[in-house]
């Protein structure tokens, strides 16, 4: 995504939620290069997640005196950027985190003379049916309602997210993809090319007040061409097993009425619709007039694609980090 409108960078104090996270250090590598003063806070033991050249300072970002004395220390800071997330997507964690912590940051850091937060969103927000949705949903209201300005990224899927199928593959398996493995589309962003967005935002007066969604470069790919590019990458002919978008819907049942006497279960079913959301939405741009995704209206950034990334894979020079929220 490109615009006319862009100042030149000057240094400012910025304060840094989730900033230990794959994204998270992306962005604050960026913030430092563009030489801004970046603090990061931090949970205990991740200081050394923190990349050089930041200040890590721990600090539980789920209680407002810890934020206070630990955080932000009575000093003045600029900008807050928030690429903070929950962990699991489950209803606690995602309205511990996903609101209240940083409806925490966001006070405290007002109060620290913050006048612009750029906030890590996600574009499957448009379409809301689960906890963390809504539950980030809520927070960007409030932020919008703060009177401050916001930048919200909504940025599609993780290349992290959609490699979880590499060594299956490598290891002679088939490729899963649910229906005919064309039922979704994404354009994926690489984490330096959204940290760099990210960074970019606190000199872009193009990019404030505004909600952004933000994809990777070139056209939306589906889960079947995914498959495609790997097994191609290794030599091999492509291989698929595809899994009934049916099965997925039992399964929740059965977990969510298993779950009304085991918690553990409901648990399981929250994730199982987690699952499903994604098996069966595109992240892409969402039209409410046509009801449809739409690639064309997803802007995209940078020069990474994922298809480079399988490649690194392959060849051995990166590793994944996965969490809760990978897909497969």
């Amino acid at each position: 995504m490109s615009g006319a409108s862009a100042n030149r960078t000057r240094p400012r104090r910025v304060l840094v939620l989730g900033g230990t996270g794959t994204i998270g250090r992306a962005t604050v590598r960026a913030l430092v290069s563009r030489g801004h003063e970046t603090v990061c806070l931090v949970r205990p033991g991740a200081e050394a997640r923190t990349p050089e050249g930041a200040t890590a300072r721990v600090a539980d970002v789920t209680d407002p005196a810890s934020l206070a004395r630990d955080g932000l220390r009575g000093e003045r800071f600029d900008v807050l950027v928030s690429c903070l997330a929950s962990r699991t997507g489950l209803p606690a964690d995602a309205w511990a985190i996903d609101h209240r912590a940083q409806v925490n940051a966001l006070r405290a850091s007002e109060a620290a003379g913050v006048r612009h937060v750029v906030l890590l969103s996600a574009i499957c927000v448009q379409k809301p049916v689960l906890a963390f949705q809504h539950a980030k949903l809520a927070f960007e209201a409030e932020l919008i309602a703060s009177g401050l300005d916001y930048t919200i990224v909504r940025p599609t899927a993780f290349f992290k997210s959609l490699s979880g199928q590499v060594e299956r593959v490598r290891r002679g398996k088939p490729f899963l993809v649910f229906g005919d493995g064309a039922i979704t589309a994404c354009k994926p962003i690489g984490d330096d090319d959204l940290g760099a967005y990210l960074a970019e935002c606190l000199d872009r007066d193009d990019r404030r007040n505004r909600v952004l969604p933000i994809g990777g470069p070139g056209e939306a790919i589906t889960p079947r061409a995914q498959g495609e590019h790997l097994f191609a990458l290794l030599g091999r002919e492509p291989r698929f097993t595809h899994v009934p978008v049916a099965l997925l819907d039992a399964i929740v049942t059965i977990l969510a009425t298993l779950g009304r006497w085991l918690p553990a279960l409901a648990a399981k079913a929250e994730l199982a619709r987690i699952g499903r959301y994604y098996a069966t939405e595109s992240m892409l741009v969402f039209d409410p007039a046509t009801g449809r995704y739409d690639a064309h209206a997803t802007p995209s950034t940078g020069s990474d694609t994922l298809f480079d990334h399988y490649a690194r894979l392959v060849r051995g020079e990166v590793t994944n980090e996965r969490g809760e929220h990978a897909v497969f």
